[in-house]
């Protein structure tokens, strides 16, 4: 890897692939499908949306967060997803992806980043453990799969947070 910037419209075909992979692989999402350019844009916060870029300048991995809610009151909680391209992956990209994230959450004022991940994707929850995030609870048959190798069955998830501790929640 080379480089993390922030995502723009024209990352969006190099993003799109690599959440497809996502979603074949099984093992990242609930989803059937990409979305559409306009409905990722108008579902994820703009900022921060980051990418990560090898020597060629390839979107090799990518990071977004949506709000939890739109009450005011959660205004600072979102939920995050990360996604690393098939070949890319085991090379640290997600680890420097998410601290970047992480580390632009906090300029942003966020003060809870969550995301629910599969129990079978342990490379996701120890690098999620490893930038700091934190276990509270298992959502037990929470969906059915309906791709990959889990296709018709009831999947748990675990559900993960970081607080920040720039913005007050130590």
């Amino acid at each position: 890897m080379t480089g993390i910037r922030e995502m723009d419209a024209a990352d969006w075909p190099a993003v799109q692939q690599i959440f497809a992979e996502g979603i074949a692989g099984g093992e990242a999402t609930f989803e059937i499908e990409t979305p559409t350019w306009d409905a990722f844009d108008a579902s994820k916060l703009k900022s921060p949306r980051l990418v990560a870029t090898d020597s060629s300048d390839a979107v090799i991995g990518w990071v977004a967060a949506s709000p939890v809610s739109a009450r005011q009151a959660y205004r600072g909680v979102v939920e995050h997803s990360v996604y690393i391209r098939d070949d890319a992956r085991g090379q640290g990209v997600g680890r420097e992806l998410l601290d970047a994230f992480v580390t632009a959450a906090d300029a942003a004022g966020i003060w809870m980043i969550q995301s629910s991940i599969f129990p079978d994707n342990l490379a996701s929850l120890q690098v999620h453990e490893r930038a700091g995030f934190r276990v509270v609870g298992r959502r037990e048959r929470i969906a059915r799969s309906r791709l990959g190798p889990h296709a018709g069955q009831w999947r748990d998830t675990v559900l993960i947070e970081r607080r920040s501790q720039a913005n007050g929640l130590d």
